[in-house]
């Protein structure tokens, strides 16, 4: 069975079930039960299931940006990024927005970011293993809800609300590619409603997705290279040649999930249980080696045409949630608990490790890197009573227990995987990274809301949690809405926020020991962490203010505006990396393999810019790291490395780094009408303007070298990852959608409008203003993005849908070919392969995605 809620809606926005949408009740936002969208007195929207549909993706988190402009999905990520791509509200860290299935916590990805700016640091949870066909709606709360929900809900909340029909069903096939090449997409999946017996109800959801590579690189000038120029003919029978470093774009994606959402009425009370269980299958190619790489003493490759190494993960992820609740007296209960786990399990294919085989004579091509595991058991008690107090409507008082525990670990890889200089593209996790993490936490809440008129709601909520490695905190939040009328009304939000580092941000490690480079992250409460002054993550500090209105200036027609500011203090984001030494700056008490000179003879640039590139402190906190000694071959084997401008050893470490303030505003425009004989036509816009100013990035802990001569190369957060804080995020984004439905045939179409972003690079040439060296910004031009979908009921049961995403193929702003890509082209650089277009696309860097759907529900 379809959902009854059809179309986008916000606060009192008109819904396909409803004459007045008002009626819908949310359950997000507010502990009061049976509050209606119209009377929220926060920025709540709501998304239909038809609605989610109408965007032609399976993708749930797609779905989500395509339709609220305050979303923004990642669509790039490297290494292991790229298999749980990330999406961020207001511009935040996806760690800032809580994740909710039926208002219960859902459980984080074990796969953390360790990339640098606002995606840095994130395990939320993957939203990928949510169904799209197991949701009747979606309820986006926009705003600071830690008082009512936990500490990290920053930026808001989203609760995902599954069917819970005893009957009927739907079955939706899509298929779909991108225009230009690659990314061909298929998927199948329904829901069924079932009645077990009287009183019972059993929605059971599934789906089965498969998602090709896709290639969004250019020529590889270094294969082109070996295989004219250097005697390695067998380079060009490399698949794509000469477009052979395929690292740059979507991955290959095969996976299942099951869910289903049931329970049992028995007069006032409920048994009931949701739960998934998910199977996912993902690879994605890395850069290419050429055949120099792996060779034998004797000087002849392993690979005679070079390689193209893949990540792939193999990952499991489940949750399930038992519960009851009901009535008793004027008191409603709800008592709950909910466990999940999510694993993946790293490998790298089609690759080798050269120190071993240049050892032993012998290297595997496929390796097990290790494993990542995160879990969170989580135990929920929420009550709610009414008092009559003499108030134009009775106090609504809500209480709450939350006990949660969370573990979050590594499990080291096979020991070929880490031998030596590792397998290649990916180091393997050592015994050095493997470890085990806990954290309890339990917290109270009290949420109190009456009505001092008839026209005036007052809600305010207190929360104290205990963390078992954090201590205390007390958060608070208080909301108000005032009508003045049927057609007006003013609301506001002021509330507090506390969150706890992730156990992934403070537990992930992972070094890479290669050919001449030692570099990765280190754990920040590690001993070598604390070697260079980190010591360790505290918490994020928060707080949020927010103002609107809700104006409905005729029948069917409704506008809200919402504006909102967003602080917060020592924001965790991964630091800038810290050298012990890089290039031909040889570390003390070492010859320049180069020149066989002593360091100083080695130095280009001034004793300012050498410490900066050869922090003893750096290389002592390493060598400690990986035992008390780093192996010769990093400092001392050239194999390959130019030691003029590649190797070295660098290490970052997840830091509390910035003060960081998010302004914008929020307005949603909604409009329906019937057209007599002409069918329904719902209109709306949604607009968003969001504005991210870092006020301050924190000092350098005193054991790491600051620069007086140049203090921007020593900072704890880079300007890259700065810039990415304030600007990878659209400015301002619009979506203009409508749809229109007469008889068998409905036409949806949107028009988006993404503003500017820009990140910055390295110029390797000099332009009228720069010179080669210096930092230059690489944008990404304001631009209009097509969608639209047709739809025909051809029988009762059966609808046929054929639509396009980017419908007129848009691109990204290339980056810089005067002051970028000409130079690596010139130099013969593998970098030029992977350098077409700026990976913080708001939109992606796919182009066009066209797909025909078949929808058949019973």
């Amino acid at each position: 069975m379809t959902s009854s809620i059809a179309v986008f809606a916000q606060d009192g926005a008109p819904q396909a079930a409803a004459e007045d949408s008002g009626d819908a009740i949310i359950v997000t936002g507010t502990r009061i039960t049976g509050m209606k969208a119209a009377d929220s007195p926060a920025p709540i929207q709501i998304l239909g299931a038809d609605t989610l549909a109408r965007t032609g993706s399976p993708d749930l988190m797609q779905s989500l940006a395509q339709q609220l402009p305050s979303i923004q999905a990642q669509a790039f990520g490297s290494d292991l990024q790229a298999h749980t791509l990330q999406m961020k509200l207001r511009g935040l860290s996806p760690n800032h927005t809580l994740i909710l299935v039926n208002g219960k916590r859902r459980h984080g990805t074990a796969n953390v970011s360790v990339a640098g700016g606002p995606y840095g640091g994130s395990a939320a949870p993957d939203i990928s293993f949510i169904l799209p066909e197991s949701i009747e709606h979606v309820e986006v709360l926009q705003d600071g809800a830690a008082a009512q929900y936990g500490t990290d809900a920053i930026a808001g909340v989203i609760n995902f609300i599954q069917k819970r029909a005893d009957h009927g069903g739907s079955i939706n096939a899509t298929g779909g590619r991108y225009y230009d090449q690659g990314g061909k997409t298929y998927a199948i999946g329904g829901n069924i409603g079932l009645a077990p017996f009287e009183g019972a109800y059993l929605n059971i959801a599934a789906q089965k997705k498969h998602k090709g590579f896709s290639f969004r690189g250019d020529i590889n000038p270094q294969s082109i290279n070996y295989a004219e120029n250097l005697g390695f003919p067998a380079v060009a029978t490399l698949p794509g040649y000469p477009y052979t470093n395929r690292i740059i774009g979507d991955p290959h994606i095969d996976q299942t999930v099951v869910s289903y959402n049931a329970g049992y009425e028995f007069g006032e009370y409920e048994l009931y249980s949701f739960g998934s269980y998910g199977h996912k299958k993902a690879a994605a190619y890395e850069n290419t080696r050429n055949p120099k790489v792996i060779v034998s003493k004797a000087g002849v490759p392993f690979y005679p045409a070079g390689f193209q190494p893949q990540e792939r993960i193999d990952e499991t992820d489940y949750s399930f949630t038992g519960g009851f609740k009901g009535t008793l007296g004027d008191t409603t209960f709800d008592l709950a608990s909910t466990y999940g786990k999510d694993v993946v399990e790293v490998y790298v294919y089609h690759s080798g490790n050269a120190q071993l085989y240049a050892d032993t004579g012998f290297t595997p091509t496929t390796f097990h890197n290790g494993d990542f595991f995160n879990t969170q058991w989580s135990n929920t008690l929420d009550l709610t009573h009414q008092f009559d107090v003499g108030l134009s409507e009775p106090l609504n008082v809500a209480a709450g227990l939350e006990f949660r525990h969370e573990t979050y670990g590594i499990r080291a890889g096979d020991p070929a995987s880490y031998y030596g200089g590792g397998a290649q593209s990916f180091f393997g996790y050592s015994p050095n990274d493997a470890g085990t993490y806990k954290r309890d936490n339990f917290s109270q809440y009290l949420d109190i809301s009456f009505k001092p008129t008839e026209a005036w709601l007052v809600d305010g909520a207190v929360r104290h949690e205990h963390y078992s490695d954090f201590g205390d905190t007390t958060v608070f939040k208080l909301t108000s809405r005032y009508d003045f009328s049927d057609t007006f009304a003013l609301r506001g939000t002021a509330s507090t926020g506390f969150r706890a580092p992730t156990l992934a941000e403070g537990g992930y490690s992972g070094l890479n020991v290669g050919p001449g480079f030692v570099g990765g992250v280190l754990p920040p409460a590690s001993a070598a962490a604390a070697a260079l002054g980190f010591g360790g993550l505290g918490p994020e500090k928060s707080t949020n203010f927010s103002t609107g209105i809700v104006f409905n200036p005729a029948p069917n027609f409704t506008i809200t505006l919402d504006a909102y500011q967003i602080t917060i203090r020592n924001r965790i984001m991964t630091s800038t990396a810290f050298s012990g030494f890089t290039g031909n700056r040889c570390p003390a008490g070492y010859l320049n393999p180069s020149t066989d000179k002593p360091n100083e003879a080695c130095l280009p640039f001034d004793a300012d810019l050498y410490a900066i590139y050869n922090q003893p402190a750096v290389f002592n906190a390493v060598q400690a790291a990986l035992g008390g000694a780093i192996p010769g071959y990093v400092i001392l084997a050239d194999n390959g490395i130019d030691r003029n401008t590649e190797g070295g050893i660098s290490v970052q470490s997840f830091v509390n780094g910035v003060k960081m303030r998010t302004r914008g505003i929020d307005l949603v425009m909604n409009y329906s009408t019937g057209l007599g004989d002409m069918g329904k036509l719902d209109l709306t816009f949604t607009g968003n303007y969001n504005a991210n100013k870092v006020l301050g990035i924190n000092a350098l802990p005193s054991a790491l070298y600051s620069s007086t001569a140049n203090p921007d190369l020593t900072r704890l957060v880079d300007a890259s990852s700065e810039v990415e804080l304030e600007h990878s995020t659209p400015r301002f984004r619009g979506t203009f959608n409508a749809f229109w439905q007469m008889d068998k045939l409905s036409v949806n179409l949107r028009e988006s409008y993404y503003s500017r972003v820009y990140t910055l690079e390295t110029a390797r040439a000099a332009g009228p203003d720069f010179k080669a060296g210096d930092l230059i910004q690489v944008p990404v031009k304001a631009s209009f993005l097509t969608d639209l979908e047709v739809g025909y009921q051809i029988a009762e049961p059966i609808k046929i849908s054929i639509g396009a995403n980017n419908l007129f193929n848009k691109y990204p702003t290339e980056r810089s070919k005067a002051y970028i890509r000409s130079v690596e082209l010139k130099n013969g650089e593998r970098g030029y392969s992977t350098s077409k277009y700026p990976t913080i696309s708001p939109f992606g860097i796919n182009g066009g995605y066209y797909y025909a759907r078949v929808n058949v529900t019973f």
